[in-house]
């Protein structure tokens, strides 16, 4: 079984792009992808347990849209935020401490994979329920809107949300009360298992977000140029009073859904076309060929982060877990006794 097998034409945009953000660009997405695979090398050796949601490939989808949000803006991100937190800005100690349940991780350990969270960068949390985050933007967005301030609640989430009630009544909210709420939807075709076309009557879910009158559109989830242009477009016209925005990024997960996924859903040929278009790959083409970067200034970046990793992966190990005198911590009585 397989869904929509044929990748998104690649649509026009961002040749304008500055070279030194495109090169931002580019090592951002490199972090990300390099993480996630010392991630999965650090799984297979049990340091890190639990479930595992990669996002190799989506890249371009986070790293893009982090770039149109300021400090004071919010994030609300899924299951699959490894890259979210990187992008907007948690240090990778921090998240693979997170990772592999030490006290040193942005969550004390206690989230683990699913659950990044970050109050200094005004990140909200990486969440194990699918569309659980969208009551929690359309929440934050509210408490903005009734406060006067003039920031955006950007909220992440993967077509399977699109499925869920969660997801048209936070659209209905959002949309009703004018509020704050870049919606961000990661299409990489498939809910779990399931094909995108065997779950919506209406695959364009940008027309989903349209029918609630809010602004929204589609755009290539596998170029971080495009993301980047259309998240800047969109955020900036959320912060000026117009509303909720709704992003379709139609991207691709290369790996599995998860590390337990056997992936027998989908066509090799699919993934390999898919894989074509890789967005890391894409953009470091373009930006060798325009003479912005050389192979040895793209052989210096990956050498900083590889030792950007290895410091990661050695502070992780060397954390501490939590004592088991502080189990209680964080968890309320009640006047009867009962927790």
């Amino acid at each position: 079984m397989s869904g929509s097998s044929d990748a998104p034409e690649v649509e026009p945009g961002a040749a304008s792009v500055e070279p030194g953000r495109s090169v931002h660009l580019l090592s951002e997405m490199l972090r990300v992808r390099r993480f996630e695979e010392r991630c999965v090398e650090l799984y297979s050796h049990q340091a890190i347990r639990g479930f595992l949601h990669l996002a190799i490939g989506e890249e371009a989808c986070c790293v893009g849209v982090m770039q149109a949000l300021d400090p004071e803006d919010a994030v609300v991100a899924t299951y699959r935020e490894h890259g979210h937190a990187l992008a907007r800005g948690i240090s990778m100690r921090a998240a693979l401490a997170e990772l592999e349940g030490r006290v040193e991780g942005c969550s004390r350990g206690r989230g683990g994979s699913m659950h990044l969270f970050d109050a200094a960068t005004r990140f909200f949390g990486g969440n194990a329920i699918v569309a659980g985050g969208l009551p929690l933007a359309v929440g934050l967005a509210l408490a903005d809107h009734l406060s006067g301030r003039h920031r955006v609640t950007a909220c992440f989430f993967g077509d399977g949300a699109v499925a869920e009630g969660e997801f048209h009544e936070a659209m209905n909210l959002a949309a009703l009360w004018h509020l704050p709420v870049l919606f961000c939807c990661e299409n990489n075709l498939y809910a779990m298992g399931t094909a995108l076309e065997f779950t919506e009557s209406e695959t364009d879910l940008s027309l989903k977000a349209a029918s609630y009158r809010m602004a929204s559109w589609h755009v290539d989830g596998m170029d971080v140029l495009a993301v980047s242009e259309a998240a800047r477009e969109a955020a900036d016209a959320v912060r000026a009073g117009g509303g909720p925005h709704f992003l379709e990024m139609r991207t691709y997960r290369f790996r599995s859904h998860s590390m337990y996924d056997p992936d027998r859903y989908r066509d090799k040929a699919e993934i390999d076309r898919w894989r074509s278009r890789d967005p890391i790959d894409q953009l470091r083409v373009q930006l060798v060929a325009r003479g912005v970067l050389t192979d040895a200034d793209v052989e210096r970046m990956e050498s900083a982060i590889a030792d950007e990793v290895l410091d990661a992966v050695d502070f992780a190990a060397g954390g501490t877990d939590e004592p088991v005198a502080d189990l209680g911590r964080f968890v309320t009585s009640t006047p009867g006794g009962a927790t």
